[in-house]
C-alpha cells in the first residue's frame, strides 16, 4: 500500500507545528516564560514534560534530577536528594528554574500543570503533555496526570495529547481517562511498536524524526495513527516530513519555522 492508498483518518484537531518544551532553547525549558516566548513567535501548540512531586502535584520538568535546570543544590542543600520527584511541591515551588538559562530569566519558577493548563485554555492554545515519571512510578504517574488533565480541560473542545516513551504510563493514563488522546513515543522502531500502540488505543505515534520514511508512515497511517516527529530543527528535514504527509513537527527552532 502506498501513501496515496491509506484510508482517511478522523479529523486531527491539533496544529502541525509544536514548540518543544515551550520555546525550544530560546528560554528556560518547561516554564511559563518559555510558553510566552513560543506564543510570541506565533505557536499555538506546545510540548512539555510533566512528573509528580512527592505529594502528588503534577509539575513541569524533563530530567529525573533537579541539577541541570534549577538551583536545587544551593536552595535545598547538597545533602538532599537530587531526584525531583522525592521533594514536596512546597520545596520545588521555591526553586529558581530560569537562572541556568540566562540572567534575563532569573527567578523563573517551576510551573504546575494547573498553571500551564490555565495559560493554554485562556489563550486557546493546545498542549502535548509528555508523561515523565520518576522511576518506579510510571503507571501511577500516568493515572494521576490523566485525571488532572481531564479535570483541567473539562468542557474544553480539544483536550491535551498525552504521550510517553513508557508503556506503563500510557496504560495508567488509558485506565484512568480512556477518552483522552494518547501517543506512543519512540526512539527506535522496536519489535511490536505498531501492535503496542494499537493495544494502548493510541491516537498517534511520535517518533524520532529519522525513523519516518514511506514505509513506516504508511504502516502507521494504515493502522489509523497520526504521525508526529521530534525534535526537528533542520529546514530540509522539516520539508521531508511534510512531503511524507506526517501530521506534526515538534521543534526547538521557533525562531526559524513559521507555524502559520
Amino acid at each position: 500500500m502506498s501513501l496515496d492508498d491509506t484510508p482517511a483518518l478522523p479529523a486531527w484537531p491539533y496544529p502541525r507545528w509544536v514548540a518543544h518544551r515551550g520555546a525550544g532553547k530560546l528560554a528556560p525549558e518547561n516554564t511559563l516564560a518559555a510558553f510566552r516566548l513560543g506564543a510570541s513567535h506565533g505557536y499555538r501548540m506546545f510540548e512539555c514534560d510533566v512528573k509528580l512531586s512527592a505529594d502528588g502535584v503534577p509539575f513541569l520538568m524533563h530530567d529525573a534530577t533537579l541539577q541541570r535546570t534549577t538551583n536545587a543544590r544551593a536552595q535545598l542543600g547538597a545533602g538532599n536528594s537530587a531526584v525531583a520527584g522525592e521533594h514536596p511541591w512546597g520545596a520545588l515551588s521555591q526553586l529558581d528554574a530560569g537562572s541556568w538559562h540566562s540572567r534575563a530569566y532569573a527567578g523563573e519558577p517551576l510551573p504546575t500543570l494547573d498553571a500551564v493548563a490555565a495559560y493554554c485554555i485562556r489563550n486557546g492554545y493546545f498542549l502535548n503533555i509528555e508523561i515523565k515519571a520518576t522511576p518506579g512510578l510510571e503507571r501511577h504517574t500516568g493515572e494521576v496526570v490523566a485525571r488532572h488533565a481531564a479535570r483541567l480541560w473539562a468542557g474544553v473542545a480539544v483536550p491535551p495529547l498525552l504521550t510517553s516513551f513508557d508503556t506503563e504510563s500510557l496504560e495508567g493514563a488509558h485506565a484512568a481517562q480512556p477518552e483522552l488522546p494518547r501517543g506512543l513515543l519512540l526512539d527506535t522502531l522496536w519489535k511490536g511498536w505498531l501492535e503496542t500502540a494499537l493495544t494502548l488505543d493510541c491516537a498517534a505515534i511520535v517518533c524520532n524524526h529519522t525513523l519516518w520514511d514511506t514505509s513506516s508512515v504508511t504502516q502507521a497511517k494504515s493502522a489509523g495513527f497520526r504521525t508526529l516527529s521530534y525534535t526537528v530543527n533542520d529546514e530540509s528535514e522539516a520539508q521531508r516530513l511534510i512531503d511524507l504527509g506526517t501530521d506534526g513537527i515538534i521543534t526547538d527552532r521557533v525562531d526559524v519555522f513559521s507555524p502559520i
